[in-house]
């Protein structure tokens, strides 16, 4: 008893001497925030809360520091808000300006509140390592269930021989395709076209499943979209846990190894998120060339935000690359269907329920995004709708059965999809005060440095400081600015009628085979352009207005960043052509190529679900690019060898050496398979290459990169826009077909990318 005495005052003692600092910190920041002070003295405030932060975020992975520097970021904020609040707001007794200044004013307040909230959220972000598995008997059994609606044989094909080489007991795994594109519904349309095609399309899947050896399933009616797709999957299904992979996301070999075991761990868990990693650009990427260079856009939430929603028990299901407990699913019905984001719905239900999640911060799938510009706001449309669906329709910060930290967490999960709302807000407020005059933002320069540039400051280097690694400056704004100018119709949308919204699918695997212009490209140049007008009008202002405000400064400041935010903008919707179906993974694999009796080594260099791309480390063989040259490629699993055909189809220098690009001349269920082993026997690669393009990047040198953007994107985006710059269409190779080499079966009514045999696995239809 003496012994746990002493020992829990030792850890008593221990805790104040470590946290005081932090406590003192949030003591000395309260106090700070009701002084009455001058102007001059709320600059030194100002410039000496700026040094305590910067201070702080010398040692990011000290909590105590980290406190300190989210205070201090604070009294900032604060004191703007309550200067914003009492001295800036137009007088009510001036509707024009008035109005349009309250506008602004929320705006303001609501981004404001998302700090607030952001703060807590990424208190103390956690890092989960797997617990060790004691005995393959104690492993639970798990059904993988792929949900497919319109998606390609050939991206469902990958993915399957994917989820079938994940290591695990065979006798404890089964595979699911959930196909909703055939069911009895859609086989059976009034439309002859719709009935034929869907009928095809189920004849097809369920002989591409019996060929891989894994179940089908189509449901009678495609009620509830994915939801009701996913829990007619739990009707058929029965093991313990179940995974989820939407049909473009193929899991690598190690995926149930890094995520079941928890659920041994924790009775009350009932979700495993790991993060999604793509192997394509998104259109952002795609058009301004940033792919492998800068961080992608989803490693903030994934790399930042999901692992600070873990320290809050809120960590959420994000649709795929999860495993669920189907006894927690059994408790709420399985998945919820009342939104349209029926991922963060149904976490929400089952933590009400008192159940756990954690997330796992390690690539462990590789998918596909959005292509074409349409798509992607498509994309984002959706999320927007379904969360405000959830925000409007379940309340979370008021459902019973969440803790405060989750209310917290979910409601500023749902808040933040109003952003569309603020940023156009900031967009065109200047214009009001540059073309009309309306004062709706009353403050000099001296004040407007002393609040409102301080906290600019504290703002932009808590956003540094936070997501650094993972999102360079101004690309934020430019991701949140080209989303806000379409979803604004999706925010009202969705208050007028919270229930109207309904689930579309995503396109993937998109190609676009010339460069030009967005089809939805109009909006932004119609904001560019009076952008450019409002900067050339405030130039002229300035120059011969003969005692131009302070207020006309700092607005045509504001305006001319909204000027560069857009001509960035520009380049966005400026689509630049994408050839290739199927992305490529960096492997640096060993194998060997036959061919004719003879055998050279091979180093892999890269892979995809078209073909390989190879070095000979030594000797060369004389291969015509335009011959019909064949050969066999081998790698090696476990001591076993892994066999596909191959056929030449580019030769290439690259630093000095030849580099052989090789396609398959058959795509076989044992060539999937082959592609999964190569693509997918190992997590490192995926790892490797978001370690490589998570670099920090400063202010300086992120704010003259996004100019040089803003610069040449927008002559580009102009260029296109007169006809110039544009290409015409390129021959490509075709992938080869589905087919199987033994046991073949030609489908009634089948298309040239599919012919499979009819094997003997269970289905069900």
């Amino acid at each position: 008893m003496i012994r746990r005495l002493g020992k829990i005052c030792g850890v008593t003692m221990h805790m104040m001497c470590t946290k005081w600092p932090a406590l003192l910190a949030g003591f000395l920041g309260l106090t700070l925030l009701w002084l009455p002070l001058s102007l001059q003295a709320q600059l030194v405030l100002s410039l000496a809360a700026l040094g305590v932060m910067f201070f702080g975020m010398t040692r990011p992975e000290n909590t105590v520091f980290r406190f300190i520097t989210f205070v201090f970021c604070a009294v900032l904020a604060l004191r703007y808000a309550f200067w914003r609040t009492t001295e800036t707001l137009p007088p009510f007794t001036d509707p024009l300006d008035f109005i349009p200044g309250l506008l602004l004013y929320l705006a303001e307040m609501y981004c404001l509140l998302m700090l607030a909230i952001s703060f807590f959220m990424l208190a103390d972000p956690l890092k989960r390592v797997a617990p060790k598995v004691r005995s393959l008997e104690e492993l639970p059994t798990v059904d993988v269930l792929i949900p497919t609606y319109n998606e390609d044989p050939e991206l469902l094909a990958a993915t399957i021989a994917a989820a079938k080489s994940m290591i695990y007991p065979r006798d404890k795994l089964s595979i699911w395709l959930l196909d909703d594109g055939g069911t009895d519904a859609k086989r059976s349309h009034k439309d002859p076209a719709q009935a034929l095609a869907a009928t095809r399309r189920h004849q097809q899947l369920k002989a591409l499943c019996r060929s891989m050896g894994v179940n089908y399933h189509a449901r009678e009616k495609n009620d509830h979209a994915k939801a009701g797709n996913l829990n007619d999957g739990l009707r058929v299904s029965k093991a313990d846990l179940v995974v989820v992979f939407d049909a473009d996301h193929a899991p690598v070999r190690e995926f149930l190894k890094e995520t079941v075991s928890f659920f041994r761990e924790d009775p009350k868990l009932f979700l495993v998120q790991t993060p999604h990693y793509f192997l394509n650009p998104d259109p952002l990427e795609k058009n301004l060339k940033t792919f492998g260079s800068m961080p992608s856009e989803n490693e903030m939430f994934y790399s930042v935000l999901q692992r600070g929603l873990d320290k809050w028990n809120a960590s959420f299901f994000c649709g795929s690359a999860a495993v669920l407990r189907r006894k927690a699913l059994e408790t709420t019905g399985g998945f919820s269907g009342q939104s349209i984001t029926e991922d963060c719905e149904t976490a929400l239900s089952l933590h009400a329920k008192g159940w756990n999640s954690l997330y796992v911060d390690k690539p462990l799938i590789a998918g596909l995004q959005p292509e074409t510009f349409v798509a992607f706001i498509g994309q984002r449309a959706r999320w927007c709708q379904g969360m405000l669906q959830i925000l409007i329709l379940k309340r979370p910060f008021l459902i019973k059965g969440l803790t405060v930290s989750q209310r917290i967490c979910y409601a500023g999960i749902n808040l933040f999809w109003l952003f569309p709302l603020s940023r156009l807000a900031f967009m065109l407020s200047p214009l009001l005060y540059i073309f009309f005059s309306l004062e709706i933002y009353q403050a000099n320069i001296q004040e407007f440095g002393a609040y409102a540039l301080t906290y600019l400051i504290a703002s932009f280097a808590m956003q540094s400081y936070l997501y650094g690694k993972v999102r360079w400056p101004w690309v934020s704004e430019l991701y949140e600015y080209v989303q806000s100018v379409m979803l604004v119709g999706s925010i009202v949308s969705v208050v007028r009628n919270p229930r109207k919204p309904t689930f579309n699918v995503t396109a993937k695997g998109q190609t676009l085979d010339s460069n030009g212009l967005s089809p939805i490209a109009v909006p932004y140049f119609v904001i560019f352009f009076v952008l450019l007008a409002a900067a050339v009008y405030s130039m002229w202002r300035l120059a011969t207005e003969p005692v131009a405000s302070d207020l006309l400064m700092i607005v045509a400041i504001w305006n001319l960043l909204n000027l560069f935010l857009a001509a960035a903008g520009l380049g966005v919707v400026a689509e630049r052509r994408e050839l290739r179906r199927n992305q490529r993974l960096p492997v640096r694999r060993h194998g060997l190529l036959r061919q004719a009796g003879h055998t050279w080594d091979v180093i892999l260099l890269d892979a995809s679900s078209g073909g390989v791309s190879v070095q000979f480390p030594d000797q060369e063989p004389v291969i015509d690019p335009g011959s019909d040259w064949s050969g066999e490629i081998e790698v090696r699993r476990a001591g076993r060898p892994v066999t596909f055909p191959v056929t030449i189809r580019s030769v290439r220098e690259f630093d000095g050496v030849n580099v052989f690009g090789f396609g398959f001349p058959q795509r076989s269920p044992r060539t999937f398979m082959a592609i999964a082993e190569i693509m997918y026997s190992d997590q490192q690669p995926l790892q490797d290459r978001i370690s490589r393009r998570q670099v920090r990047l400063d202010i300086v040198r992120g704010t003259l990169r996004f100019a040089g953007w803003s610069i040449s994107q927008s002559f580009r985006a102009v260029g296109y826009l007169l006809g110039f710059g544009r290409s015409g269409k390129v021959a490509t190779f075709e992938d080869a077909p589905i087919t199987v080499t033994s046991n073949t079966t030609r489908i009634p009514g089948e298309t040239p990318q599919l012919a499979a045999a009819v094997g003997g696995v269970r289905s069900h239809a």
